[in-house]
């Protein structure tokens, strides 16, 4: 099950209570305060995971709570602190309040920690409140209450590409053919349910990629028609598009309309998405449509850059990945010159 949007409530630690004690020895009758100061109560704390994928954790155990800290003690001993409540998230979790919508963090590092509430202090114990007026005091302090609130998490994956296309145009068999993942395919029409993570590895190179292939878009989606457009956040933070196109043109499509209507619908949900980087795929080349449909799209589309494959015959696999792999280096270098850091 694949879960990118959940709430959850948190509730920080309350503080213990500081204790009221006093010395008790032989020869010593005044022997004075001595109660120790309560522990702090256990944060809520976000952490980074790579190994984490999705919010499924967080779905079926929306309650998250921090430890109480230990009441003090006599002999000035302090109350221990409350153990925190560690959220571990996956990478791209987007944290905000429920009630005013606000954003509050987002975790795009591993190990990368942030705290969501803290916990209450512990209270003074009645040491504290020793001087030379008040020799022997009896007052303590409560304790303060951990911070509570109501959180939305929403995951916006971090990959290097965003594979997009309609359904039925082969994204999940190119998934399948150049990564590690394996959603469903078959010999009849249908669409993936949930996005896809898979990592293409470059062994020869000790390079790997991640794709997130994002379930079928139609047309209209950008205004929330069918799955796609619940998931287009997926891709917001790719360095690279990967648009497959039918060029056999299935069900009497026209790839060079589906381009168009492919790219509206991505300025539609977010202009922003135009600027990055594009490739298309030209899948389904063992077709014989597929050929003179790829002649009309290059003169229709003459600056569009393209890699004719098919998933069916492993055609131009190869050359497509190695051309990922080239374009998704360039990328990175120019992302580590650049002073600002990208989405």
């Amino acid at each position: 099950m694949f879960i990118d949007e959940t709430t959850i409530k948190a509730r920080a630690g309350d503080g213990g209570r500081g204790c009221a004690s006093f010395r008790r020895e032989k020869y010593e009758p005044w022997g004075g305060p001595n109660g120790g100061d309560g522990g702090k109560g256990g944060d809520v704390i976000l952490r980074g995971d790579d190994d984490q994928n999705n919010l499924v954790d967080f779905k079926f155990k929306p309650h998250w709570n921090g430890e109480r800290g230990e009441h003090g003690q006599g002999s000035d001993c302090n109350g221990r602190e409350g153990r925190p409540a560690l959220l571990r998230v996956p990478l791209g979790t987007v944290v905000y309040r429920r009630d005013t919508g606000e954003k509050v963090v987002e975790i795009l590092e591993d190990h990368q920690e942030f705290v969501l509430l803290k916990g209450g202090k512990g209270g003074f114990g009645n040491t504290r409140f020793k001087s030379s007026v008040t020799r022997a005091p009896r007052k303590t302090g409560p304790g303060e209450p951990g911070e509570t609130g109501e959180f939305r998490l929403e995951l916006k994956s971090i990959a290097d590409i965003g594979l997009v296309g309609f359904p039925n145009a082969g994204k999940s068999s190119l998934t399948n053919l150049i990564t590690n993942a394996r959603p469903k395919t078959a010999p009849y029409p249908f669409t993936t349910l949930h996005p896809q993570i898979g990592v293409i590895d470059y062994p020869e190179d000790y390079e790997r990629l991640v794709l997130a292939d994002v379930p079928g878009l139609i047309p209209g989606a950008a205004e929330g028609k069918g799955l796609g457009h619940r998931f287009l956040k997926h891709i917001e933070r790719c360095k690279l598009l990967l648009l497959i196109l039918d060029l056999a043109g299935t069900d009497n499509r026209d790839p060079r309309d589906d381009y168009k209507q492919l790219v509206n619908e991505l300025a539609l949900y977010d202009q922003a998405l135009l600027d990055k980087p594009r490739l298309v795929a030209a899948n389904k080349m063992d077709e014989p449509a597929a050929v003179a449909n790829l002649v009309k799209f290059k003169k229709r589309f003459p600056k569009v850059e393209l890699v004719p494959i098919s998933c069916l015959s492993e055609e131009g696999i190869p050359r497509l990945r190695k051309e990922l792999l080239k374009r998704v280096r360039k990328l990175r270098t120019k992302e580590k010159k650049s002073p600002s850091r990208s989405r």
